[in-house]
């Protein structure tokens, strides 16, 4: 393999105008697809084989026109102090606002007057008037949004407070400043790290064509393949990160080889050969982690995890040719000052950081093992209490219409009524009043509606409100108990049966999508390494820095801990996806370290030097870059903390501190102490194992090999 990148490197180096001109057509393309493209219809959410979603495929069938997967919303009326929403005057107010809604939109299904629905409060505080949609909230057009907020707003000063709630208005995560200041930090590191603006710019340019490209492709297509809002938030976080890291290392490599004294042609071929196989294998690792989303059988899980895998193929593709080809163009800039004056190579005899920190683990390798296993195992703890669901309007900021709306509901008639059920009968009157009885034979509900028939009789729906908060233990065990009570022919849906089902098939797929996940990356990096136990220790390793990262997580957004920090105005469950997302996107990543570190270390250790010398080597050359690579990471995803939307807040977080548990505490200190204590065993590989698996020469002893034949000349760096 380092042969062939090695020839990939100087064919583009020696090409560069035509794979610059290739590159800059495929951003153009793609970019005049995203901008001609239809806007996306929907970002439909179904979960294949639960129940929840039968009663939705049920519901259409025998209730066509209803609307059962369409949005909703709901207007809700408040009185002031001592005041009732049935006095006269506040009466004629919320009349007129469902009259004003009724005509608002051809989309609306139904609207529901709550004086005849009984949708006002035991007190006369509060009622509410429920609005249903034929489409789902990502068909809702503008025109209908605003109808809807018109129509409260409106009502609004005519001595009520009128708050709009429920998913009608779930709009595209708004985009803060947050990425472009992660961007900006990226920059100043790489400043930093290479002592030039040029090599610094070329990862950022690299990076934002190759994301410019994967998101207006995604863009170009998201009304073909049906892609949600976030799928393209998740591609530009991950194919950022990478982008720039991948650059970051190939062009770290290529001033390495310059410092070597070689002509520039062939350093970029070398950089491609060497650093490019770490890339090329890190690569991967990131694509299976993504793509294996797709066991979990969930269609917009899956579209984001191929989008986000095809961003970071296309971040390989871009650090493979387009950067020697830029590397081609930028001549003896991408050098820093004082090299181009004539100090040709740094002093490796001097020690550095990395040298420093290598010899330090080296001599205490038990102390470092024990501090990072016990700091990383205390973050831990609080994942034991991790309590999963997806977010609602509960969560958002105090300052939004949605969650003072969902507030109002909850004072004036119980947290239950912001998450009701749907009960889908198959079957007829009778069918539908014996399973009226069954339901309120149970606890936990605080209304039984009577079953509504459709119009051949055969089917019927029942709201069921519980007592307690959607994201309670007690609606969840509602749920099942109705689903235990009443037989195969009645299913049990709603937003929230949806979210339980939802969380329960991650949690069922945790294992598996682990096991696939995991076992095809230990068999890559066995393939990379020749080693057992160093692909071993990375995923042991992984799974430490992930559950810590979740524990993490727990501690800020469901207990709260230093919230207000983060932006995290409500706390409440985790989002159901978050523990098989951060396992997909965190493996990936800590993969990449995993490679970039170890196969330095693996190529001083095939070179001749002893196991601890091979550690101090590799940290010598690749730790300050991989250091960069995390806190590059970490700043891009730190950027989307301050998204308004708390699951993309969430992941956000959830991935920067991951990065920094795994990159600073397992790849920087665990791995090397445990390499030390280790020793040549670490590099142990049955021989009958040896003789089967491909060599892919990731350490470039085909490129070792042709110095040897004197292919590829050493002129003096400054004439060169």
């Amino acid at each position: 393999m380092a042969t062939f990148l090695y020839k990939l490197g100087r064919s583009a180096f020696r090409r560069r105008r035509l794979v610059a001109l290739l590159w800059v057509a495929l951003l153009a393309i793609a970019g005049i697809g995203a901008a001609t493209a239809p806007a996306p219809t929907s970002g439909s959410f179904s979960i294949p084989g639960t129940e929840a979603q039968r009663a939705f495929d049920l519901l259409e069938e025998r209730f066509p026109g209803a609307g059962a997967d369409g949005a909703t919303a709901r207007v809700v009326f408040k009185a002031p102090e001592g005041q009732k929403v049935t006095d006269p005057a506040h009466k004629a107010v919320v009349e007129e606002t469902v009259a004003a809604l009724k005509s608002g939109s051809d989309q609306i299904v139904s609207v529901a007057d709550p004086y005849a629905t009984q949708a006002v409060s035991q007190n006369g505080s509060t009622a509410y008037v429920s609005v249903a949609y034929k489409v789902n909230a990502m068909e809702l057009t503008d025109e209908t949004r605003e109808a809807l907020t018109q129509a409260g707003q409106n009502a609004q000063g005519k001595g009520l407070t009128v708050e709009v709630g429920g998913d009608a208005l779930q709009t595209m995560p708004a985009t803060g400043a947050g990425e472009i200041v992660g961007v900006i930090i990226a920059g100043i590191v790489l400043v930093m790290t290479f002592g030039s603006l040029v090599a610094a710019g070329l990862p950022l340019l690299t990076a934002i064509i190759g994301v410019g490209i994967g998101v207006s492709s995604i863009a170009a297509l998201a009304n073909v393949l049906d892609l949600g809002s976030t799928t393209s938030t998740l591609a530009m976080m991950i194919g950022l990160a990478v982008g720039i890291d991948y650059a970051l290392f190939i062009v770290s490599r290529y001033r390495a080889e310059l410092a070597e004294g070689r002509e520039k042609e062939d350093a970029a071929g070398r950089a491609v050969g060497t650093a490019g196989s770490a890339v090329v294998f890190a690569g991967l690792t990131v694509v299976i982690a993504l793509v294996g989303l797709a066991v979990v059988n969930i269609p917009m899980l899956t579209k984001m995890g191929f989008a986000a895998a095809a961003t970071v193929v296309i971040a390989v593709l871009i650090a493979l040719t387009l950067i020697p080809a830029l590397l081609g163009f930028a001549g003896d800039k991408v050098i820093g000052r004082k090299q181009r004056k004539g100090l040709k190579k740094e002093a490796d005899d001097k020690p550095n950081g990395g040298t420093r920190w290598a010899r330090l683990v080296i001599r205490r390798p038990v102390t470092v093992l024990l501090i990072g296993v016990l700091g990383l195992g205390a973050i831990a703890l609080p994942a034991a209490s991790l309590e999963m669901g997806l977010p609602d309007d509960g969560v958002k900021p105090t300052s939004t219409t949605e969650r003072r709306a969902y507030d109002a509901l909850s004072d004036g008639f119980g947290p239950g009524f912001n998450g009701p059920l749907l009960v889908v009968v198959d079957g007829d009157k009778a069918a539908a009043d014996k399973t009226v009885s069954a339901i309120k034979g149970l606890e936990g509900w605080a209304a039984v509606t009577p079953a509504t028939p459709n119009k051949a009789g055969d089917a019927a729906m029942i709201t069921v409100v519980p007592k307690d908060r959607p994201s309670s233990v007690a609606t969840e065990t509602l749920v099942h108990d109705i689903r235990d009570a009443t037989g195969d022919d009645v299913l049990v849906t709603g937003a929230t049966a949806m979210n339980i089902d939802f969380s329960q098939k991650m949690n069922d797929a945790l294992v598996p999508y682990l096991a696939l996940v995991v076992g095809l990356a230990f068999l890559l990096l066995t393939v990379v390494f020749r080693s057992i136990l160093v692909p071993l220790k990375a995923a042991l390793g992984f799974l430490l820095s992930v559950v810590a990262a979740l524990g993490a997580v727990v501690a800020v957004f469901q207990w709260g801990w230093l919230g207000s920090l983060f932006g995290v105005e409500q706390t409440g469950p985790i989002m159901s996806m978050m523990p098989i997302f951060m396992v997909g996107v965190v493996f990936g990543l800590a993969m990449d370290y995993e490679v970039f570190l170890v196969t330095r270390m693996r190529e001083a250790y095939v070179h001749g030097e002893r196991p601890g010398e091979a550690i101090v080597t590799g940290f010598r050359h690749s730790a300050r870059v991989v250091t960069a690579a995390a806190v590059i990471m970490i700043a891009v995803f730190s950027g989307f903390i301050g998204m308004t939307d708390q699951m993309i807040k969430m992941i956000g977080f959830g991935l920067a501190v991951a990065v920094l548990f795994d990159a600073f505490v397992v790849r920087m200190a665990i791995v090397p102490a445990v390499l030390a204590l280790l020793g040549h065993k670490a590099w142990w590989l049955p021989k009958w194992l040896d003789r089967i698996l491909p060599n892919v020469d990731v350490e470039g002893e085909g490129l070792a090999k042709r110095d040897e034949e004197g292919v590829g000349s050493k002129p003096d760096l400054v004439k060169a």
